[in-house]
């Protein structure tokens, strides 16, 4: 993963979340990789709080340096869903995901803890737990009819890497509230169980 793009790419939106007064944090593979689980990626997963009111605020803040739809960042509010922005220059794409408020976005949102990313100046942002990066990457392995195994690789390699470390009770208590609990004991009752 080139963290230098990365950070140029996703340094504007943060700037943007700031000056606006909305919470987010950094998920998916970016997050994957930051607790070990190294994964090349073009793109970074947000999870934002954004409000439909700030929605034209948000989508006039980025220069031509990106592409983006203002009906989409909409759209995506509206239905607590996605939209993308594209950083032409590097190609990196920066998925947002409208926060839905289900218990396990606000605990998610709340246990992201702030850690630079990129070399030199980088960036600070702040980045989603391994267990809910975890519980997160089995909700959307189920959301594709358990067929992706880039999303099962990722957790697996991260219950291997940090094993005993990891919040095994707040994993089966997330899944539970988002119906992944099954996934979350097949994969702690694996090799390396915790």
């Amino acid at each position: 993963m080139d963290t230098d793009d990365l950070v140029t790419a996703i340094a504007p939106v943060v700037a943007t979340f700031h000056r606006l007064g909305v919470r987010y944090f950094v998920g998916g593979s970016v997050a994957s990789s930051f607790h070990g689980a190294i994964r090349s990626t073009m793109d970074v997963d947000v999870v934002s709080e954004l409000p439909f009111r700030l929605a034209e605020a948000f989508a006039t803040s980025f220069s031509t340096d990106y592409y983006l739809s203002e009906e989409a960042i909409r759209y995506a509010i509206q239905r607590k869903s996605c939209f993308n922005l594209i950083h032409l220059p590097t190609a990196y794409k920066v998925d947002v995901f409208v926060s839905r408020g289900r218990p396990f976005d606000e605990r998610s949102m709340e246990r992201a803890v702030v850690h630079a990313i990129g070399s030199g100046q980088g960036v600070a942002v702040p980045i989603a737990t391994a267990e809910d990066s975890i519980v997160s990457k089995l909700e959307w392995f189920r959301l594709t009819d358990e067929t992706s195994e880039r999303q099962w690789d990722d957790v697996r390699r991260l219950v291997e890497l940090l094993g005993d470390s990891l919040d095994a009770d707040y994993m089966r208590e997330m899944a539970d509230s988002i119906g992944v609990r099954d996934l979350v004991d097949t994969l702690l009752s694996g090799p390396g169980k915790i």
